[in-house]
Order: C-alpha cells, then sequence, then structure tokens
C-alpha cells in the first residue's frame, strides 16, 4: 500500500525540533512519509507570526517541496495549534485529502472573544480535530457548534484531561492507571483510522 505525504506543521511557540513535534513525527512515520518545516519567523528567531498571508505562503512552500520530493498519490496535512489553522487555509488553496488538527486554536490567544471559525465553515477537505477538555483556546461547547455548521467532513476525538497540548496532568494519568503513552496510543490510533477511511472513500 503506498503510504500518504503528511506534511506536520509546528504550533506558534514551538519548532519543529521541539521534543512533542518530534515524538508525533516519530508515530506518524507509521502511517505515512512525514516531512516538518519551519514558519519563516520560527527561523528568523522571532516570536511574533507573520500575518496569515505569509504563514500561508509558508506552508505552501513546504508542501510544494515535499510533493516534488515524494510524488505523493495522496497528501494529508496535519498541524499542531497555529499549524492546523494554517493549513485549514491552505487547503482552500491546494487539493489535500485530509486534514488533522491536533489542538485547533478556536480562540485567539490575545482575544478569547474572537473565533476562528469561517475558515472552518468554508472546508470541503474531511478534518478530524484532536481536542483536549482542559484547552481554554477551544472549549468543546463552542466547537461543537461550529462543527454542526460545517460543510465538509468532521471528526472530533476527545482527549480527557488534556491541555492545549493534548498532555494529561500525572496526577489524572495516575488516578486512571495510565500513562500519556496510553493516550498518545489512542490519538494515533484515531488518526490512523481517520487516515484509512480517506482511502477507502
Amino acid at each position: 500500500m503506498i503510504q500518504p505525504l503528511i506534511v506536520f506543521a509546528p504550533g506558534a511557540g514551538a519548532p519543529s525540533s521541539h521534543p512533542w513535534m518530534q515524538n508525533w513525527k516519530r508515530r506518524l512515520s507509521e502511517i505515512g512519509e512525514v516531512e516538518t518545516f519551519d514558519y519563516d519567523y520560527m527561523r528568523a528567531g522571532r516570536k511574533r507570526p507573520d500575518s496569515l498571508p505569509q504563514l500561508i505562503a509558508a506552508h505552501r512552500a513546504a508542501l510544494a517541496a515535499a510533493r516534488e520530493k515524494h510524488q505523493p498519490e495522496s497528501t494529508l496535512l496535519i498541524g499542531k495549534s497555529m499549524g492546523g489553522r494554517i493549513g485549514c487555509h491552505l487547503s482552500l488553496e491546494e487539493k489535500v485529502d485530509g486534514l488533522v488538527c491536533l489542538g485547533y486554536p478556536l480562540r485567539a490567544m490575545g482575544d478569547r472573544t474572537k473565533l476562528r471559525d469561517e475558515i472552518l465553515r468554508a472546508l470541503s477537505t474531511p478534518i478530524l480535530f484532536v481536542q483536549a477538555t482542559r484547552d481554554a483556546l477551544c472549549p468543546l461547547d463552542l466547537l461543537q457548534r461550529v462543527r454542526a455548521g460545517m460543510k465538509g467532513p468532521n471528526i472530533l476525538h476527545v482527549v480527557e484531561g488534556g491541555d492545549h497540548s493534548l498532555r494529561v496532568a500525572k496526577r489524572q494519568l495516575h488516578a486512571a492507571g495510565e500513562t500519556q503513552e496510553d493516550v498518545d496510543e489512542r490519538i494515533f490510533h484515531a488518526i490512523t483510522a481517520f487516515v484509512r477511511n480517506l482511502k477507502s472513500t
């Protein structure tokens, strides 16, 4: 079976070399050819993200380079937080087979009243949201309302007790007799099932 190309984008605060990104890159490589990249402001050592058009342009360039390298039959855009959001924007301009958002930032960091839902309502590409119950940037009740108004196929995998990075507190893990590895494995299975379903449709 030919594996899909996975272009894996980082969040706003940490580059693709961060251990969280590298851990997920290793996992995702079991189901596809994974290429990571960094946005221009990260490579320049700046903290403040670039404008939306600049972020989309950098994401598009990374996608083009990855496609040239792998010549894939199918392509997935997976991203942590901001990387997932920019992938959604890019999917309106570039044909991709699926989107996976690991902690979609529905609320803006500086303005919690502003919702980034317009792009989600515009999507036609199938999308998997992996969202945690303690993520202040994406309250699940708000996401449910947005999902109800989306025209594209969308699935939600909930991480009970997780934060914006999908990490569950050690106390809660201990009480449940689990480890973060168990949590991550369930997330990975959800992503695998989503990708498998894309191939069959």
